[in-house]
């Protein structure tokens, strides 16, 4: 049994790596479902809405979503009022068909999909309740004046709680005091009650927060009587006898209110809050105070509150039980009242909730579900919701208390599993997957992500990765010389790098690289470390007589790549806007100042990195009245010691003037005239209103005091000093820190520590003594008495010992106190054995596991740094390729005993052994062992070309793999064809001997581009691909015309047959085109022409012929046609054309001689008399059109028609007459609302109808409308349109 145990502990130490890292499954990959978001355990609602219950997960398949209602199956389809969400589980409750009283059941959850099932929390769903307040009839209260009164509220009982407050019949608080006070049960209690406190409108409220509602309790009648007044009154009448028999209320002590008796308890749970009262009654009024009988009150978590009668508690832990003492005091004497608090814990997670694992087949890993409470808790398993005792049954699966132990796990057994952790108080339910996944590494983190950050400040740059099983993290920087693994960089766990101090020197490019046994990824990011913004000008103190200017000055430097913003505040607010406030790029004008001016102003200088800001006041001061001078204050003077001790004095003294500026701060200094006669130092600092201290001084010192006074402006100059103050010497009153043991030899311990100041030794003959014996040896100390230095070296120890240490000041007045013990080792030497029983296991063929025994750590001789392993390539199985010998370096850090050999080279012989090294260096290699990789995938053919182009065919030639990895076996070509689109056709596959190095393709497509792939193939499979493209020829003209000069298919031009003709509009280039390129254009020159002269381009546009109007008769030119791809594809060009463009003669013509000219513009002017004599006929006539008609009925003198030549609208103008357009709204003064614009839309809008199109223009003819549309749309009003019938409008249009 204990050899399992044994086991087990070694297992879980193992699987830590796993439990370190949480990883985050990308969604694209397969994984069980996990709850992302769910309703609180108890979920209170509001009645007068929905109800929606919270249940969404996430999975790959994406789950799907069932519940239980009361632990049954809830059917979701059978209640109308219930739909659940689309893509989600979370249910809604339409509540206006049904009463939320009917769904108060508890809710659970179920998200599942083929990989496993997620369960969520159980869901107590509860509306809120605000009931009312119970019928009762309150009487008036009528009491002594100094008795004490309990005003009892008693709410009724809501969910939540409700929150009680008294106030009076004005929705006034009354107010409260350490006399009157509300208890926390709602109460009001006042522990004395005074005439003032007589009223009619004691009112209790009670708010219920989920219905934001109030109710209100009864009115209550307080009446309190001075009963010595009365009796005084009425005994004026009735022979001196008292009216009232009831004695007036004594002074009296102390008594509780709450709580009663001697002694309570209050139980409370760990984490919540714990809020304890204590309420007394006396005369005079009682003051209460708290204190813990066991131990002190948690200072940081402590609040008093309702005028020290509440004790509370925040984040309750384990330590605040015990017994709490409170005490109500007043002069006649007190009482005690004690309280035990008990803590008990609901269930609550020591490490954090279970984790999520990604495993890769094989693999071993732990589940915890690690959680303490009080009592303590249950824990529970279940797998896919169901108990894992009734699941199936899985060798690699162990369940042991809070742990599940997987051990060699395989493909399939991915699973959610719950863990449900409890006791009285609550519980805990924690859904965690386990996912097996075989997937290489992939970065998460933006690739070429650049990080900015201000020097001198912590940099981090991420590399989220994933993968499975777990890809390790490497950072490179710029050349890639080395790992990132050392000071000044730390490298976390998930895979950030973090730079402590960013510098100058740390920008540059970084690379990330994921490596697991599957593959490698890598990742660029980028760091630019910035300057800091710095203000290099503050802005000063002003004073400035009104009507006069201010300027501050906020000079300020900053990165030039970052963009600045400068800002100026004013009394923490934004500047006022104000043309007299001028702000400039480093300063601030105030022109013109006036009172309200005064105050302070701040620059703020930002950039996206960070800021810096400054500050000063501006005082302003009558113009008539001379400037108030403000200056640094006087000295102090007349300095006086007094009740002077052995360890102490008081220092007096008498402010100086101020100068117009209150003393902010006195600062105290001394100088040691024994120790350090001319030197003052600072001692301490009081506030400006004091003038007096107590100073602490120390033994063995001559001191000398002298004070400075602090103003706005600046310090004053010294005082003169006091008289000089002797202290006794003595013993030191403390030893020095920082004690360490090392060895810088093999066979010698330094002992070294921080020694003491002058200030600490008290005293003259300031010595150590040292003492040292070895740790493990049951020895006596051994002791030397060193001089006032700061280490000593002990010779002739034996390497690399544990030793236990002591320093201890003393001076001619004793030792000082008892030291304490450190640790150190002596020096180190080299390892003097190397690890044994070292083998190495291949996983494929790039990648091996080395495994090694740890060495003793007596052989280690020092603290263990790590292993390295040298390993080199000693020769390739394969004859072609060459033999190399070069060693490589892996170093690991910690006590590793095994660790991966990355980047080997397939079909290889390798070397290597491993050595231990520590502080001092390496060990002795172990002896040299052999690693021999299996054949892998060979690498791209080294070259493929293409040639003998024919129209059917063309010849391909090879060589092979620079890298082979093994034995080629034999090639796979692929080609298919590529339209002008670049669309790829149906792919062709061949399989080649492994001898061959040229192949024919026979019965070709003509005119057609081609893509070819070609792999070599070893016993391990294809390696990658190398690829070309090549066209075959048009026809058999074009070969023999190109057959000399072509030596590839690439090489042929895609152009022929350019021809060019003439026309009136220019010359007509055309040609034949079948290459793949898209970017086609004609370029010309004149021929002949000088050298500096530049070809002009004509772009083609997709087409095979293309009119050059630039062209100038009668010159000669070259042209050509150019074709572009790619930057990495060469240019192709046709042959040059000769093109002569003829010249043409002149053939201008006036077209003002021509015949039918003239005659056109007879006839045009003809039309135009006639038009003019017809209107001119019916204008005398009188006569109207239909417009003039509806104008002459709302005739408005005053009003000015919209003319077509001043871009109005209207279609008719009258000189004599002006009137409104049709359809202007008139109001019913008979007078036309207009704007000061003459154009206004409003006076042209015709009803509701009157709208504009898209582009602006005016909907609707100015001619009018038919009478039915007049009649259905009603008379015309002068209200505004309706919106709807606006809309109708424009939909009429639509």
């Amino acid at each position: 049994m204990m050899e399992r145990r044994r086991m087990d502990a070694a297992l879980l130490g193992l699987f830590l790596v796993h439990l370190a890292t949480a990883l985050e499954v990308p969604l694209d990959l397969p994984q069980p479902p996990t709850i992302t978001h769910q309703s609180p355990k108890n979920y209170i609602i509001d009645p007068r809405e929905n109800i929606i219950i919270h249940c969404e997960a996430k999975g790959k398949p994406h789950p799907s979503f069932s519940w239980t209602r009361n632990g049954t199956h809830f059917d979701i389809d059978e209640d109308p009022n219930v739909t659940m969400k689309p893509n989600s589980g979370t249910l809604v409750v339409d509540i206006s068909r049904a009463k939320a009283e009917h769904y108060e059941f508890v809710y659970q959850c179920t998200a599942r999909n083929k990989h496993g099932t997620a369960v969520s929390n159980n869901i107590v769903v509860q509306q809120s309740r605000s009931p009312l307040w119970s019928k009762e009839r309150v009487d008036p209260i009528v009491i002594s004046e100094g008795r004490s009164l309990v005003l009892r509220c008693r709410p009724p009982a809501g969910l939540p709680p409700p929150i009680i407050f008294w106030m009076d019949n004005y929705f006034q608080r009354l107010p409260q005091s350490a006399r009157v006070s509300q208890s926390l049960n709602g109460d009001l209690y006042f522990s004395n009650v005074l005439q003032e406190d007589s009223r009619n409108d004691y009112i209790c409220y009670a708010r219920f927060p989920y219905t934001q509602t109030i109710q209100q309790k009864q009115p209550i009648v307080v009446k309190v009587l001075n009963l010595d007044a009365i009796n005084d009154t009425m005994a004026a009448f009735y022979n001196d006898t008292d009216l009232f028999s009831e004695e007036p209320a004594d002074e009296r002590k102390p008594n509780f209110l709450i709580p009663s008796g001697p002694s309570s308890s209050k139980t409370v749970l760990r984490g919540q809050v714990l809020e304890m009262e204590c309420i007394a009654e006396g005369l005079p009024t009682p003051e209460i105070s708290w204190a813990k009988v066991s131990g002190e009150l948690p200072t940081k978590r402590t609040s008093f509150l309702h005028y020290d009668k509440t004790l509370r508690i925040v984040d309750v832990s384990e330590s605040d039980a015990g017994e709490y003492r409170c005490t109500a005091r007043n002069p006649l004497g007190s009482v005690h009242q004690t309280i035990r608090v008990t803590v008990k814990a609901a269930p609550y997670w020591i490490s954090g909730a279970p984790r999520n694992l990604v495993l890769a087949p094989g693999e071993s890993s732990v589940l915890t579900c690690r959680a303490s409470g009080t009592p303590k808790p249950s824990v529970s398993w279940a797998m896919n919701g169901i108990p894992i005792e009734n699941s199936p049954k899985d060798l690699s699966r162990k369940v042991e208390d809070d742990t599940i132990i997987f051990t060699d796990v395989q493909a399939g057994s991915s699973a959610v599993y719950q863990c449900n952790v409890s006791n009285d108080y609550g519980y805990l339910l924690s859904n965690a997957f386990v996912n097996v996944l075989s997937e290489p590494p992939r970065v998460l983190t933006q690739n070429n992500k650049v990080y900015q950050v201000i020097k001198n400040r912590q940099a981090s740059i991420d590399c989220a990765s994933f993968g499975s099983p777990i890809p390790k993290i490497t950072w490179f920087k710029d050349s890639r010389s080395s790992t990132l693994d050392g000071d000044p960089y730390v490298l976390h766990d998930n895979g950030t790098l973090e730079i402590h101090t960013a510098q100058a020197h740390n920008s540059g490019k970084y690379t990330c690289v994921a490596r697991n046994s599957l593959g490698i990824y890598e990742n660029h990011i980028y760091l630019e470390v910035k300057e800091p913004t710095r203000i290099l000008k503050q802005p000063e103190y002003k004073v400035v007589q009104l009507g006069r200017s201010a300027v501050f000055e906020c000079k300020v430097k900053h990165d030039p790549s970052l963009i600045p913003t400068m800002t100026w505040l004013k009394d923490d607010g934004e500047l006022p806007d104000d043309e007299r406030l001028i702000v400039d790029s480093d300063s601030l004008t105030i022109v013109d100042v006036s009172e309200s001016d005064a105050g302070v102003y701040t620059c703020i200088m930002n950039t996206t990195l960070d800021h810096d800001s400054a500050s000063a006041e501006l005082t302003v001061v009558e113009a008539t009245t001379p400037a108030v001078v403000y200056e640094r204050p006087d000295p102090p003077t007349d300095l006086e010691l007094t009740d002077q001790k052995k360890r102490s004095v008081q220092l007096t003294w008498i402010p100086g003037d101020e100068h117009n500026s209150p003393i902010q701060k006195f600062l105290i200094q001394y100088e040691d005239f024994l120790h350090h006669r001319g030197h003052w130092h600072n001692l301490t600092e009081v506030p400006g209103t004091r003038t007096t201290a107590h100073l602490k001084l120390s033994p063995y010192i001559h001191y000398t005091f002298r004070v400075l006074a602090l103003n706005a402006v600046d310090f004053s100059r010294p005082s003169f000093p006091s008289r000089m103050v002797k202290t006794e010497p003595a013993a030191p009153d403390e030893n020095p820190t920082g004690v360490q043991g090392f060895g810088t030899e093999h066979d010698n311990l330094v002992i070294s520590w921080k020694p003491l100041s002058g200030l600490q030794a008290n005293g003259p003959g300031l010595h150590y003594k040292v003492m040292w014996r070895q740790k493990v040896v049951d020895s006596d100390w051994t002791t030397v008495t060193v001089a006032n230095n700061s280490k000593f070296v002990v010779s002739g120890t034996p390497t690399f010992v544990p030793y236990e240490l002591k320093v201890q000041a003393v001076n001619d007045h004793g030792a000082g106190p008892e030291p304490a013990v450190a640790h150190g080792y002596s020096g180190e030497d080299l390892p003097v054995a190397a690890p044994d029983n070292v083998q190495a296991v291949l996983l494929n063929s790039t990648l091996a596991e080395v495994h090694w025994d740890p060495v003793p750590a007596k052989l280690i001789r020092g603290h263990l740094k790590g292993y390295k392993v040298y390993y080199w390539k000693e020769h390739s199985l394969h004859k072609h390729n060459p033999h190399l010998v070069k060693s490589q370096i892996l170093t690991f850090s910690g006590n590793h005993t095994r660790r991966m050999l990355p980047d080997l080279h397939p079909f290889s012989l390798y070397l290597f052994n491993v050595r231990v090294y520590n502080g001092k260096g390496e060990g002795p290699p172990s002896p040299n062992h052999q690693i021999v990789t299996p054949e892998g995938v060979p690498s791209a053919p080294s070259s493929l070309r293409v040639s003998n182009p024919n129209l059917d065919s063309l010849t391909l030639e090879w060589s092979p793999p620079h890298e082979r990895n093994g034995h080629i076996t034999g090639y796979t070509l692929r080609y298919q064809p590529v339209n002008d689109s670049n669309e790829l056709g149906p792919v062709e596959e061949l399989a080649l001997p492994a001898n061959e190095t040229s192949l024919t393709l026979l019965n070709l497509k003509y005119s057609t581009r081609y893509k070819f792939y070609l792999n070599a193939i070893t016993v391990r499979g294809a390696g990658p691909p190398i690829s070309e493209e090549a066209v075959t020829v048009m026809d058999e003209a074009l070969i023999s015309q190109h057959g000399a000069d072509v030596g590839a298919a690439r090489t042929v031009n895609p152009f022929g047959n350019v021809s060019s003709s003439f026309g009136e509009d220019g010359t007509l280039i055309s040609w034949d085109y079948w290459g793949p390129e898209q970017n086609v254009y004609v370029e010309y020159i004149v021929t002949n022409s000088e050298g500096e002269e530049e070809w002009q381009k004509e772009p083609v546009n997709g087409t095979q012929n293309v009119m050059l109007k630039g062209l100038k008769g009668g010159l000669s030119y070259r042209v050509r046609l150019v074709a572009t791809g790619h930057h990495d594809q060469p240019l192709h060009r046709s042959d040059e054309l000769l093109v002569s463009v003829p010249a043409v003669a002149s053939r201008q013509v006036d077209i003002a001689t021509q015949g039918w000219f003239i005659g056109l513009m007879c006839a045009i002017a003809l039309l135009i008399l006639i038009l003019l004599i017809i209107c001119f006929i019916q204008r005398n006539k009188g006569g109207k059109y239909p417009v003039k008609e509806k104008e002459d009925a709302h005739t408005d003198p005053e009003f000015q028609p919209m003319k077509d030549d001043d871009c109005t609208f209207g279609e008719y103008s009258d000189n004599e007459d002006h009137k409104p357009l049709k359809g202007s709204r008139t109001p019913s003064n008979g007078t036309v609302k207009r704007d000061d614009s003459d154009d206004s839309l409003v006076d042209y809008g015709e009803g509701g109808d009157g709208q504009f199109n898209e582009d602006g223009s005016f909907i609707g003819q100015y001619s009018g409308k038919s009478a039915s549309r007049e009649t259905a749309g009603g008379h015309e009003s002068s209200e505004a349109p309706s919106p709807i019938n606006t809309m109708n409008s424009l939909n009429s249009f639509v």
